[in-house]
């Protein structure tokens, strides 16, 4: 990159400034000013090496702790260091995007592009009318920088293929060791102890369901890179099938029952798509079935009460109990949380009671005969438990709306680049890319993560790729009818 005579003037104004600063701060005996020149080394790859503060923001993801570990005191929370990248990345664009380096307009009127622009309007707009507009506002301000550095800026790097490859290598590289941590904390207790494995993963993820779900998004890209040649994937094939061992074997201790039900639907859709069936015949089906679903509710729910399984250790127990929602409290909690997202929309359809502010009021929505041994009268324990009824709740119908088109787009669209593609690698890539998004679609159902870096990060990451490639297809197909 060739440097101007003005980037020149400004490094060493910028330089004069942080020695003084750095002077300063040492004479007064501040001694985080030894931070200073790590703080300066990556603000000058956010101006300079944009791509390379990118990876490291996707590096540090998974290995980021919440603030609060450090600072129990406060009234705000941010995990450190990824979301202080987010944040430099959101200004960084907004600085490239002033100085007349805009969108490519081709990805600006790109369908997903614009179903994601309105996500954000609405939810903008439910943030004005919240009944919290400071927690909404927040927020709103947490889903603009995740989807401005994992989308907007992702594709700009995207565009050069290798670097869909790194993202991933980026990511899954420290969550391996996130998972040898999570691995030491079990052995201490006993890798059958299903109580210690709710929380061994912690500070890096909040808890196991967090952890599961993310296992099981980039499972399927490990599964992927086994089929593809050693150059495409960028790593020996015993290093992946050993680190997809390793993945797999965490993801069984998780006990994680949604990301295991989850991985193996997704699975099935996997099959679906590498079978080449219509686009319309998985839907219809679809259609089909949640009618039946419905029609039959009374008869299924009544069958579903007579399960008594509690969760286990025994792994078959444990599967067991996904379906009782007569007596696991963790089921009960869950449908609880869902019923009081449709009590509250019922009384807000339209706007919502904001986003984010699902968990200061759904406590007064609780029947008493919904409550479980782990309810609170406060209603203090977390959000709704799913992508869908959570912005329901908070943003109306419009909002779910929003979150479902979406998620419809980016998997009709990654379909479509699938049977497009003309390269095998392109289309491993692609199928492992759908399947990993399938079993988070999935889990959505039961639990919702986009509003943390763990999964915000790779999942609006994932739809970066989604969108470069149908591009590229797309003007390959037209210079080819040219």
């Amino acid at each position: 990159m060739t440097l101007t005579a003005a980037d020149i003037r400004r490094f060493y104004l910028f330089s004069l400034f942080f020695l003084l600063l750095e002077g300063v701060m040492v004479y007064k005996e501040l001694w985080p000013a030894f931070l200073l020149p790590v703080a300066l080394a990556f603000f000058f790859l956010a101006f300079y090496r944009l791509d390379y503060f990118y990876f490291s923001m996707v590096f540090f993801t998974p290995l980021s702790v919440p603030l609060l570990e450090f600072f129990p005191e406060l009234s705000f929370n941010l995990s450190i260091p990824s979301e202080l990248f987010v944040l430099l990345i959101l200004f960084v664009l907004l600085y490239r995007y002033l100085t007349g380096r805009g969108v490519d307009r081709t990805f600006l009127f790109h369908p997903l592009t614009l179903a994601i622009l309105l996500y954000l309007s609405w939810m903008l707009i439910t943030a004005v009318t919240s009944t919290l507009p400071l927690v909404s506002l927040k927020y709103f301000l947490s889903h603009l920088w995740f989807i401005a550095a994992a989308y907007f800026l992702a594709y700009e790097l995207f565009r050069r293929q290798d670097n869909m490859i790194r993202f991933l290598w980026a990511y899954m590289i420290p969550l391996m060791l996130v998972i040898f941590y999570t691995l030491f904390n079990q052995a201490h207790t006993g890798l059958v102890n299903q109580k210690a494995a709710h929380s061994a993963m912690t500070p890096f993820y909040n808890d196991h369901t967090s952890y599961g779900a993310i296992l099981a998004l980039f499972i399927p890209i490990l599964t992927g890179f086994l089929f593809m040649d050693r150059r495409s994937r960028r790593a020996p094939f015993i290093v992946v099938a050993g680190m997809l061992a390793l993945f797999l074997f965490s993801f069984v201790f998780s006990y994680s029952r949604a990301a295991w039900l989850s991985l193996v639907l997704a699975a099935g859709i996997a099959l679906l798509i590498r079978l080449r069936i219509r686009f319309r015949t998985i839907a219809l089906f679809t259609v089909i079935l949640a009618g039946l679903l419905f029609s039959f509710w009374t008869t299924i729910w009544l069958k579903l009460e007579e399960n008594k399984q509690q969760s286990s250790t025994s792994f078959a127990q444990h599967i067991s109990s996904m379906t009782n929602v007569r007596s696991d409290a963790s089921n009960l909690e869950r449908i609880n949380r869902w019923k009081c997202a449709l009590r509250m929309y019922s009384e807000k359809p339209v706007l919502g009671w904001g986003p984010g502010t699902y968990m200061f009021n759904y406590a007064p929505f609780q029947a008493s005969y919904d409550r479980t041994i782990i309810s609170t009268d406060f209603g203090d324990m977390g959000n709704a438990h799913s992508e869908y009824l959570g912005p329901l709740s908070e943003s109306g119908l419009p909002g779910m709306i929003t979150v479902i088109i979406v998620f419809f787009l980016a998997f009709y669209t990654g379909v479509r680049v699938y049977q497009r593609a003309s390269r095998p690698r392109d289309r491993t890539l692609m199928l492992a890319i759908l399947t990993g998004l399938s079993s988070y679609f999935i889990h959505g159902l039961m639990n919702n993560f986009l509003d943390r870096d763990k999964a915000a990060i790779p999942i609006w990451g994932f739809f970066a790729i989604i969108v470069t490639m149908d591009l590229y297809y797309k003007n390959q197909k037209e210079a080819a009818e040219k």
